[in-house]
């Protein structure tokens, strides 16, 4: 009997798909499959087996199935089925985030030609060209295509690597050809083995030695210096003949191993160190041990430097001993270096690490780990929230607040949400810890949805630091210049290096200058494929302070990369000059103001991977790196005990973005980067420079006052009906051309008048803040709410009408509880 099975694929596609299982195989509800969908091959998770064969179409019968046994359980199921509901997400989409295992399976993209190209072929033959000026094309590009399509005239798919070499065609080229839909795309699935291996030469004992040369000699002897056996990584770096060891390979005197790698958790060294507890931190932990088996939300909201962090390892001890696992989330992979460094050194070969800067090898190598429940604590960025953890008893979330925890690809979850929901599917406890909460997650404290657990104290009373506002408007009448660094943390960075002590200064903009402007007529010099300036980042730049030409400019959002032009491009003129500073200017300037100071800087730019962090800061932690500036990376979490002085510049400009969130967003950078200072046995001083000192927010932070700035700021979001007095969607509206992205939105904006859903409140459609990103043209509308019932029905129904109209399901974004209004 012909059985069938449902998939999730990870399509823009808000359903499942019907398939025929072979006959002489078997499949299971969450185990992976490799599904024909048009002409690609893709891997989709089972959702339902068995039902009856589909009267409307010939179900497709499977590729091959991956898994013999689910690798997703129910209740991991249930929470993907959460995820999709409540996100309004494709239920594929969401289950392939859940699985970072892609590197078990190899994808292969193909090409082959079409009757439409076969007559362009025949067509360049005759001489004739192509038939119609649109799919005319002259020059070397056309040789190109005829290449392509004579290498594919043969019959057989041509794999997109092999069509490149043999044709010289661009990616650009290929896929103007597929769009005139003279050729057409394929791609195949097959697994392959993910294990991580690693090649070692050993030394074969007991073999007598003949005559050997003089390299051989080196080889033998570098072998027997290390104790007979050396990676051959390790070997190459010698720079020894590699044939040379092949030589002594075939002579038996050397034979290759080959072993599984080794996977280091963190280059930042930590010890253990017996748990001392203040009598807060016990009574926090008390409450969350006795929470250990049962599902209840606690938010430990505890200043910084007040021991967040050992309340952590304290309960995870309390889930282990009781025979539970654990989940640990951090924002920033930032954080996870010297997290899992603390976590290994307490908890040993117990813990794994999952997050976005593993290779996929080493991602599917923990994920492997975690689900033979060989790792039962797991820390790691929002994905970890996913973690196949058995007996999972507890989840915590540090640094609650942080935004980095929404996700801002489909399915765009909030990790901090999803992990009260699967602390809630599984019944455990989940911890929520921060110095500065969301006002959502303060809001279901006060109302008891959360229980409080507070932390009011630095531990060994450590005092929290001294906090000098420097108001720049009047730093600049005083001195008659725009000076980056005022003439007082310029003196207090001076005196703390003179002690001997270390200093950090945030600023919180990447690159050199951040705009690049023409002072005869006002242009800018923007992306060109993104509505926004671009970024100067050089080497060194001319005491006037002109922009030269040959020096270069990035964009941040998709990583275009031109020159500065010799003069305007739009009036000609050569008075082109660079406005605001980012980090690599901050470090220029404090190199030349602290000439003898051990400087370094910790931005995107630097820390491209998870080495060059940890090797960041362990320079940091030893004390070679005495100044440090950054973007706010430096703000989260790092715990370096000699650092007296934090300087903050340039943060408040946030306040003037249309974003209702703004002042809770500096409120909580100022606070996070004012807590690096003070952490050791001397006290610590914070100098923020600002242009807007009587502002509530900055005010706030500069007297540690959360409850009064939180008093403040909820009275306006309940006035303005925004979270967490009412819900809020942003609808994305994009496509390449203009007039299809606006036509879209206006249609999309026409219907919500017309049907006026009930408490459910419209605002636009207009262009977005950023008009365009990745030449993709963008509007936006933004849906409020009074309950999530009614927003998610609008959406719904916003959903089946532009589907209805023909509106393209992969041209909307819906992005429920939005963090980024841009």
């Amino acid at each position: 009997m012909t059985k069938y099975c449902e998939v999730a694929l990870p399509v823009p596609l808000d359903r499942t798909f019907t398939y025929e299982v072979p006959s002489h195989q078997e499949v299971f509800r969450g185990a992976r499959v490799i599904a024909p969908f048009r002409t690609e091959k893709l891997i989709g998770v089972v959702t339902a087996v068995g039902g009856d064969a589909p009267t409307e179409f010939e179900a497709r019968p499977l590729e091959a199935v991956i898994d013999a046994e689910p690798l997703l359980d129910e209740q991991l199921i249930g929470l993907a089925e959460w995820i999709a509901q409540y996100y309004i997400a494709p239920l594929g989409e969401v289950l392939r985030g859940m699985l970072p295992l892609m590197a078990e399976v190899k994808r292969t993209a193909y090409y082959r030609i079409t009757d439409a190209g076969r007559d362009q072929l025949a067509s360049l033959h005759d001489g004739e060209g192509s038939a119609t000026r649109r799919t005319r094309t002259k020059g070397p590009a056309a040789e190109i295509e005829r290449k392509v399509l004579e290498r594919l005239a043969e019959g057989e798919p041509v794999k997109v690597s092999t069509l490149r070499t043999a044709t010289a065609a661009s990616l650009p080229a290929l896929a103007s050809m597929l769009r005139r839909k003279w050729i057409a795309r394929e791609t195949s699935a097959v697994e392959r083995d993910a294990r991580r291996t690693e090649r070692f030469a050993v030394l074969v004992p007991e073999t007598r030695l003949p005559k050997l040369t003089e390299n051989q000699q080196a080889i033998l002897a570098e072998l027997a210096s290390c104790g007979g056996e050396m990676p051959l990584a390790a070997l190459r770096k010698k720079e020894l003949p590699s044939s040379t060891l092949q030589t002594l390979v075939r002579r038996g005197l050397v034979r290759i191993d080959e072993r599984q790698a080794a996977f280091h958790l963190s280059g930042v060294e930590a010890r253990p160190s017996p748990l001392r507890l203040n009598e807060a931190q016990l009574d926090a932990l008390a409450q969350i041990a006795a929470s250990l088996g049962r599902f209840e939300a606690l938010l430990l909201h505890g200043v910084t430097g007040s021991g967040k962090t050992a309340v952590y390892l304290a309960a995870l001890k309390k889930a282990l001993e009781r025979g539970m696992g654990a989940i640990l989330l951090v924002p920033e992979i930032g954080l996870t270096p010297q997290t899992a460094s603390l976590l290994h050194a307490e908890f040993g070969e117990k813990v794994a690490l999952l997050h976005s800067a593993l290779t996929p090898e080493e991602r599917s190598e923990q994920w492997r780990r975690i689900y033979a429940g060989e790792a039962p604590i797991v820390v790691g960025t929002r994905s970890a929230i996913f973690a196949p953890v058995r007996n999972l008893g507890l989840v915590l979330v540090d640094e609650e607040h942080d935004q980095s925890y929404k996700q801002e690809e489909t399915p765009r979850y909030h990790a901090r949400d999803v992990a009260v929901m699967r602390a809630k599917l599984t019944g455990a406890a989940v911890v929520l810890g921060s110095a500065t909460p969301s006002l959502e997650t303060w809001h279901n404290a006060a109302k008891g949805k959360y229980k409080l657990l507070s932390l009011a104290n630095r531990v060994q009373s450590r005092p929290l630091p001294e906090v000098e506002l420097i108001d720049m408007r009047r730093e600049f009448q005083e001195t008659g210049a725009e000076q980056l660094f005022s003439r007082s943390l310029i003196q207090q960075t001076q005196a703390a290096l003179d002690r001997g002590e270390q200093a950090i200064i945030l600023l919180n903009r990447r690159g050199y200058s951040f705009v690049v402007m023409c002072r005869a007529c006002g242009e800018k010099l923007e992306c060109q494929n993104c509505a926004i300036a671009l970024t100067h980042h050089k080497p060194s730049l001319g005491e006037d302070g002109l922009a030269y030409a040959g020096q270069r400019l990035e964009c941040h959002y998709c990583g275009y990369r031109r020159t500065v032009p010799e003069k305007c491009p739009k009036c000609a003129s050569e008075h082109l000059y660079y406005l605001g500073a980012g980090s690599q200017q901050g470090e220029e300037r404090l190199s030349e103001i602290f000439p003898m100071a051990r400087i370094g800087r910790m931005d995107r730019d630097t820390v491209r991977g998870r080495h060059d962090l940890e090797r960041l800061l362990a320079r940091l932690h030893s004390g070679e790196i005495n100044l440090l500036v950054g973007t706010q990376m430096i703000a989260k979490g790092h715990d370096i005990h000699g650092v007296t002085l934090v300087g903050v510049v340039g943060c408040d400009h946030a306040l003037a973005m249309p974003d209702f969130r703004a002042a809770e967003r500096v409120f909580q950078l100022m606070t996070q980067v004012s807590g690096r200072a003070g952490r050791g046995e001397l006290p610590g001083r914070v100098v923020v420079q600002t242009y807007y000192p009587d502002h509530y927010a900055v005010l706030a932070a500069s007297e540690h006052d959360y409850a009064g700035f939180v008093e403040r700021e909820l009275k306006y979001r309940r006035w303005m009906h925004y979270p967490p007095f009412g819900v809020l969607a942003n609808v994305l509206v994009q496509s390449e051309k203009l007039e299809e992205a606006a036509s879209w939105s206006a249609q999309l904006g026409k219907w919500f008048q017309s049907q006026a859903p009930e408490g459910v409140r419209v605002l636009g459609p207009c262009t977005a803040p950023i008009a365009r990103i990745k030449a993709v043209y963008r509007f936006h509308l933004i849906l409020k709410a009074t309950s999530r019932k009614a927003l998610n029905g609008a959406l719904r129904e916003m959903l089946a009408h532009a589907d209805s109209v023909e509106i393209p399901r992969r041209n909307l974004i819906l992005d429920v509880d939005a963090q980024r209004l841009m």
